[in-house]
């Protein structure tokens, strides 16, 4: 049976496909963790040890030799997202502040799913987009941009735009394991080789961990509201990382194709909350609007990116690593050193 390969077709399918498996265990047998105990109740509760582990490979996996071309279009693209969501962030959040909306056609909508969808880019589509349509150089400026894995740039933006600020203590621990890993992971490369494998095998269970928290009776209401997200994520963030794109000597490619919120995002609600039970009533909503982000920025960014592609005469190349990436990594967060992504 090719299990793993029916799971890839669908966008982000690893981080997804075990959300929604773990969401129908929530809805329809909400004590089967308690029932069972042990090993099988630490899998269905324990995404949050999982993560740690999966930002410390995850900051292992970055080499901090990057060229300077490297780093300009990463900083230049990571300072745009930052820039989109500390503007998303001050404009919801003058309105709704840490609370979402509670009835209507926008209810579930808040502050933090604006921020969380917005500040995290799907690293493997964007690397398979510039494999097809730009250079080495561009795809591997994803080993800067990757920073903005974890809940670190999250809290930072909630911070900025004057909502509920979080303990240094705790921003600092958000960002620990990554760094950690950054500095082991560089100082030994075998180590780097080692650990880097196991980001994306530990993506669907601390995703099957996550979904254990969500109940499916509120996803529809909240999953429609999270496709105009998806669309706010491209439409408004699209623009001001082509920008940045153009002002470090790019075509505006790069800029399109890092206009998407990566499977990972979906939990960053969820540690949120953890860090300041402010924001754990609109956590459940927010992460539910971040997967329906997802799936939309990873059907729709490609698009946008092939239009883009043919306005400044970019042709495709048929890149086989590339193309790999595009089908087993649409919506994870792989890291991959500049060395690694070949012409």
């Amino acid at each position: 049976m090719k299990i793993k390969r029916a799971i890839e077709r669908v966008p982000g399918g690893m981080m997804l496909v075990p959300l929604l498996l773990g969401a129908m265990v929530a809805t329809f047998t909400p004590n089967a963790g308690k029932f069972f105990g042990s090993f099988t109740n630490a899998l269905m509760t324990g995404s949050l040890p999982v993560l740690a582990v999966f930002y410390f490979c995850m900051g292992a996996s970055i080499d901090v030799r990057t060229t300077p071309y490297i780093l300009k279009k990463g900083g230049a693209l990571l300072a745009g997202k930052m820039l989109v969501g500390i503007i998303c962030g001050v404009i919801v959040g003058h309105f709704l502040h840490e609370t979402p909306i509670r009835s209507g056609m926008f209810a579930g909508l808040s502050t933090l799913a604006v921020v969380a969808a917005i500040n995290d880019t799907n690293g493997g589509l964007y690397m398979a987009l510039m494999g097809r349509y730009g250079r080495p150089q561009d795809a591997a400026a994803y080993s800067v941009m990757s920073i903005e894995a974890g809940p670190f740039l999250t809290m930072i933006t909630l911070g900025v735009a004057g909502l509920s600020a979080f303990p240094w203590p705790v921003l600092v621990g958000s960002l620990l394991p990554l760094l950690i890993g950054l500095v082991l992971g560089n100082l030994d490369h075998e180590l780097r080789d080692f650990l880097k494998p196991a980001i994306p095998i530990m993506i669907p269970f601390f995703a099957f961990g996550l979904g254990n928290t969500l109940d499916l009776h509120h996803v529809l209401e909240a999953g429609v509201t999270g496709v105009l997200l998806g669309a706010l994520v491209i439409g408004f963030s699209g623009p001001v990382l082509w920008l940045s794109d153009r002002l470090t000597g790019g075509t505006g490619l790069a800029g399109v194709a890092a206009a998407s919120t990566a499977g990972t995002a979906a939990v960053v609600p969820t540690l949120v909350a953890a860090a300041n039970p402010v924001y754990a009533e609109a956590a459940k909503s927010a992460t539910v609007m971040v997967v329906a982000s997802i799936i939309v920025t990873a059907i729709f960014t490609p698009l946008v990116t092939a239009w883009w592609a043919g306005r400044v005469g970019v042709k495709e190349v048929a890149d086989p690593v590339m193309a790999d990436f595009a089908e087993t990594s649409a919506a994870t967060m792989v890291a991959v050193e500049p060395a690694e992504v070949r012409p």
